[in-house]
């Protein structure tokens, strides 16, 4: 049955195909292959679909080359993006670091005036108390003298009438003599004008003391004018600088709160000699200034800065590599690339050239240094807060285990070592050894360093 289907075949094709014959001679003999039309038209489709195959195959590869060039282009723009950006923020921060330096200058300023205008001011109000207890101690000698003037006037008028003999003859015989009648008037009429003096020249005192409490009034308002100002300007600067910080941790899904009380925890030493109290003149029960107020509301935000700076030097904010580079996968679920299956990827891979510098994003403890399995050469940095970053799949390490590192310290170069496909770097972030996408932290401080 199958011949004949076969037979019936070769008759149809015969018309276009016709029977062909190979032969094949030898020096004994002479042998031939027979063509019939089917095998010929097997032979034919063959040949076309491999030609068909060989086209497609040549088109692919020149469409691929195609794509492959606009990508190297597209990534070569991104990337020149990027450092640009990198510079401009670079520059900010450099920016911003100068003007906190100088409004920190501007401060000190405005305290060492604060504390120039305290001391003129005391030392004002202890010459006015001064000046008020000479006027109290004049003005009661001036009233005991009125008072002695007044009796010396009575007495004499006294004195007078008895030598007038207006009080009897028995009175003025027992009566003082004229001598020391005019002897007692003329001590009084000096005492008289001496006290006149005395209370002319206290007078005038208390009119200098006066207008010099009017000065240093007026003096005191300026430099409340003045301390405003300077308080006003270095709050609007603590306030630039700090809100770019603040945001920056909020975006990395910290808590400001909770990262300020334990860098404080960890950084609450004090000490040193006992040194004696030195008192005020004004009291202990002295309430605070509004000027003092706003001056320890401007150290305890430069405080909130500096926390703020410890904090996010030991928080991996940088970036682990500072040559050009490429992001090859992201965090999350992928494909493998060397099994096929659907798996999490707990880190991040960046593409470069072998031998690219690795440097540490944050202080920490080198806790891991050395062959991991499926990482290859790795370093594990423990930070504080609960985090630590792990950088695999290095050509070379260049720390130990237990050496404390810095931000930007080189730990290592790019290689290809352990289950990798090509040279890049796997970095990863972990926070109570839970992997999170390293990509929070290096956006939350694009717009900051």
């Amino acid at each position: 049955m199958t011949a004949r289907i076969f037979h019936r075949i070769d008759v149809a094709l015969e018309r276009y195909l016709p029977e062909q014959r190979l032969f094949l001679r030898t020096d004994r003999n002479t042998r031939f292959i027979r063509l019939s039309p089917s095998t010929q038209l097997i032979a034919f489709g063959g040949s076309a679909a491999l030609v068909a195959w060989a086209m497609i195959a040549t088109a692919i590869l020149l469409m691929d080359g195609v794509g492959a060039g606009n990508l190297r282009d597209q990534a070569r723009r991104e990337q020149a993006l990027y450092e640009t950006r990198l510079n401009a923020m670079a520059q900010q921060r450099d920016s911003q670091a100068v003007e906190v330096s100088a409004a920190q200058e501007r401060f000190n300023l405005a305290l060492d005036e604060v504390s120039k205008m305290q001391s003129a001011l005391l030392a004002s109000e202890e010459r006015r108390r001064e000046l008020e207890t000479g006027i109290g101690v004049i003005q009661k000698t001036l009233r005991k003298t009125l008072a002695e003037r007044d009796s010396a006037r009575e007495r004499s008028v006294q004195l007078a009438a008895r030598l007038d003999g207006t009080d009897g003859p028995e009175k003025v015989a027992r009566g003082p003599r004229p001598a020391d009648v005019q002897a007692a008037l003329a001590f009084v009429t000096a005492a008289l004008d001496q006290t006149a003096t005395e209370r002319d020249t206290v007078a005038a005192d208390a009119a200098a003391a006066y207008d010099l409490a009017e000065a240093l009034a007026y003096e005191s308002e300026l430099t409340a004018e003045r301390n405003d100002q300077i308080f006003t300007s270095l709050e609007e600067a603590l306030t630039v600088s700090v809100a770019p910080l603040d945001k920056m941790f909020r975006a990395a899904g910290l808590s400001t709160d909770t990262l300020i009380d334990r860098v404080r925890q960890g950084y609450s030493g004090t000490g040193g000699p006992l040194t004696p109290i030195a008192l005020s003149s004004m009291g202990n029960d002295t309430p605070p200034s509004a000027d003092e107020l706003r001056a320890q509301g401007l150290m305890a935000r430069m405080d909130e800065l500096n926390i703020y700076r410890i904090a996010a030097e030991k928080l991996p904010f940088a970036q682990p590599l500072h040559s050009a580079f490429r992001f090859t996968s992201p965090f999350g679920m992928r494909r493998h690339p060397t099994t096929g299956t659907m798996r999490m990827h707990e880190g991040m891979d960046m593409a470069a050239g072998y031998g690219t510098p690795i440097y540490a994003t944050a202080d920490g403890v080198v806790v891991k240094a050395g062959w991991v399995s499926g990482y290859g050469r790795m370093v594990k940095i423990k930070h504080d807060f609960g985090l630590e970053t792990r950088y695999g799949h290095m050509a070379k390490i260049r720390v130990t285990e237990g050496q404390r590192v810095s931000r930007g310290d080189r730990i290592g170069d790019m290689g290809n070592s352990g289950r990798s496909t090509g040279t890049h770097l796997h970095y990863e972030v972990r926070v109570d050894g839970k992997p999170v996408n390293p990509m929070t932290y290096i956006k939350a401080a694009r717009d900051v360093f």
